[in-house]
């Protein structure tokens, strides 16, 4: 496994929902990519402070954790779109408490299943979370901001060999798809208890 996928203070990212998970595996495997990880279960913690300054600027603060790789992250996004750090930890529950303790509440947590493979210096994420949906992310990460028109070019490629159409483009973060579930969950219930 390559960490230098991971690397830099950049990342240029295409998200695309799936209409049918199998096909787009078919097609992402006869690529022969390199296979990271499997069916992982990944908990995404998303903290702020209590005025929520971190979003006001547009930056999210995230613990991740993620079974049975063990892996643990420290996740720092924004602001832009492109720029993006993480950082592996080795104890997400000190860290929660640590964040705790410099007044950071939990925001939200998201859960999904993840794969995640290479393809060149792509790397490839396919999402489930249930009831939203499955996902394709294409992603590179760098440090050199000069090479991010480039890099967006490579993914636009791979998208179009992988068969994502620009149509299929997910523009939103899984944040706010999740924040819009959780919104339209709540206004059903009123209505269902009606009934």
């Amino acid at each position: 496994m390559s960490q230098t996928h991971f690397q830099g203070r950049f990342e240029v990212e295409f998200k695309y929902r799936l209409a049918d998970r199998a096909r787009f595996l078919a097609a992402l495997l006869a690529l022969n990519p390199e296979i990271m990880l499997e069916d992982n279960q990944e908990q995404d913690h998303y903290f702020d402070t209590p005025d929520e300054a971190l979003a006001r600027e547009g930056k999210s603060l995230v613990i991740r954790t993620m079974h049975p790789s063990g892996i643990q992250l420290w996740i720092v996004k924004g602001p832009g779109a492109d720029r993006c750090e993480a950082v592996n930890i080795s104890d997400a529950d000190k860290a929660t408490s640590m964040l705790h303790t410099m007044n950071y509440r939990q925001l939200l947590e998201i859960n999904k299943r993840r794969s995640i493979y290479f393809v060149g210096p792509c790397h490839v994420t396919l999402d489930h979370l249930a009831g939203i949906g499955d996902f394709a992310e294409l992603a590179i990460m760098t440090d050199d901001e000069t090479r991010l028109p480039d890099f967006r070019q490579q993914l636009l490629m791979l998208a179009d060999q992988l068969g994502l159409s620009p149509d299929t483009q997910e523009h939103r973060s899984y944040r706010t798809l999740c924040k819009q579930q959780m919104e339209e969950t709540r206004t059903i219930q009123p209505e269902d208890a009606t009934r």
